[in-house]
């Protein structure tokens, strides 16, 4: 943290804030109400006491001390010990009317100097503004009071403000111009859940690259910036998960505690792909699975999607996940067509397997001997990825809904696992496919961020971030609460 800018305290918001709030800077923090604006105020002080060793004072003109402390503590914000400290005070100020508010602000601005505050949070100023009966009386206060003299004071402020539910506009039409920054909190609905979402309407004397986050309570108040996958800093090869009994890992451990563990055998998940998602951003959730079967010695056949190079799956393989030339050779079968292929390729890359794209018999026979060779090899069942749109685009999507219906059936009795991708322009097929599938799963994006929800069974909805810690990328879910 800069001198000029102060830690928002949130994860994720300080990035595209540029580095945090101005210092001294007053900000206006606006929503209905169970929006998060609490959890948010009260993380402020916190992360500002804890990591940067600075002094937090929070006003509040609606909840008690004891009701306050005993709600954060749900969210592991232990302010009693900071309390002790000396790093943390609570003004509890119920009940105020008109006549008593001239000197119940002498007192926050005295505790303010006497503290020697850093960090100020009034909830909420909706409250302390009911004391009044004209709004000039109230830009008054806004203005002189909270405006000038906690600037002065170097006291970075947030001040809470109410927006009852059904009413668009925030405040009296007066704090929001006096404020430095406006962020208002607000949910949404996707699907049958709710998304909750961060808007930056305005920081004076900074760009804004991204001004509206997706959020989550979870643990804490946490934004998520816009989905970027960078390479690891250390890279190294995949470690894989051991299975748990009856299922297969995906790779990834928050993964599979979403999954109670894993996919169990013999399961089909239907993986839902919106328009605005990426080929990179759902090969994170594929590709560890991939990864985790093969270097357990286990056949994994794939299909790509339309727009997918067959030596692309290969390269990231072996590039990102560390799997040698030999174990990609030994344990995965790339299915694809002929049309406009290099034969050339078919020699560099014994495990590209090409199908005409002609005959639906010959091509489902010869998919079937290269899976049966895998088995035999391994003596384990398999891990199908199959891009409904690529078959859909070979042989009609009526012989392609037969096709995945088949192979889900054989699949169960195999024990084996079977993803099927169903990419946006499908949306006909992905209703057919879904009664078949064991797990129904949507990707799409919302502000920049890949959010993951389930269809059926109701799980949850998830932010997804890529992981790089352990040397590759892998799929971390966070759910949205």
């Amino acid at each position: 943290m800069s001198g000029r800018f102060v830690s928002s305290g949130v994860d994720g918001l300080d990035d595209v804030l540029g580095g945090g709030f101005p210092s001294g800077s007053l900000i206006l923090l606006a929503g209905n109400p169970g929006t998060g604006k609490t959890v948010f105020s009260a993380q402020f002080l916190y992360r500002g006491a804890v990591d940067y060793g600075e002094k937090g004072v929070y006003v509040s003109f609606v909840e008690g001390k004891e009701t306050f402390l005993e709600n954060m503590r749900g969210f592991g914000f232990d302010f009693e010990k900071l309390e002790r400290e000396g790093m943390f005070h609570y003004l509890e100020m119920l009940t105020v009317n008109e006549q008593a508010v001239s000197s119940v602000l002498n007192m926050i601005v005295e505790e303010i100097s006497r503290f020697k505050a850093k960090r100020l949070v009034l909830d909420s100023f909706s409250a302390l503004a009911q004391s009044f009966k004209e709004p000039i009386e109230v830009r008054t206060i806004v203005h002189a009071v909270l405006s000038k003299i906690i600037r002065m004071m170097g006291c970075t402020t947030i001040m809470i403000e109410e927006i009852p539910i059904g009413k668009p506009l925030i405040g009296l039409g007066i704090d929001e111009f006096v404020a430095d920054g406006v962020i208002r909190l607000r949910t949404r609905w996707l699907g049958s859940y709710r998304v909750r979402e961060l808007e930056i309407l305005k920081l004076r004397g900074v760009r804004l690259k991204e001004p509206t986050l997706v959020f989550t309570l979870d643990g804490g108040f946490k934004a998520f910036p816009p989905f970027q996958l960078k390479p690891a800093e250390k890279p190294r090869r995949f470690q894989p998960t051991p299975d748990p009994p009856d299922k297969y890992s995906t790779g990834s451990k928050t993964f599979d505690e979403v999954l109670n563990g894993g996919l169990p055998k013999g399961s089909i998940l239907l993986l839902e792909i919106d328009e605005k998602v990426t080929t990179s951003m759902y090969h994170l959730l594929l590709a560890p699975t991939a990864a985790n079967f093969m270097l357990q010695g286990r056949g994994v056949i794939a299909v790509p999607s339309s727009g997918v190079d067959p030596t692309m799956c290969r390269e990231l393989m072996m590039r990102v996940y560390g799997l040698t030339e030999e174990e990609c050779t030994c344990y995965a079968r790339i299915i694809t067509s002929t049309m406009g292929r290099n034969a050339k390729i078919l020699n560099d890359h014994p495990n590209i397997i090409y199908v005409k794209g002609e005959d639906c018999k010959e091509d489902i026979d010869h998919f079937l001997r290269e899976s049966e060779k895998l088995i035999a090899r391994t003596g384990q069942s398999n891990l199908y990825i199959v891009g409904a749109d690529t078959v859909s685009t070979l042989y009609g999507e009526k012989k392609c809904e037969e096709l995945l219906n088949l192979s889900a059936s054989g699949a169960r009795t195999a024990k084996a696992l079977v993803t099927i991708i169903v990419k946006g322009g499908y949306r006909d097929l992905t209703a057919k496919l879904s009664p078949v599938a064991d797990f129904h799963i949507r990707l799409t994006r919302g502000r920049g961020c890949m959010l993951l929800y389930f269809v059926k069974p109701r799980i949850g909805l998830y932010a997804v971030e890529p992981d790089t810690s352990q040397g590759y990328p892998i799929p971390k879910l966070t759910p949205i609460l």
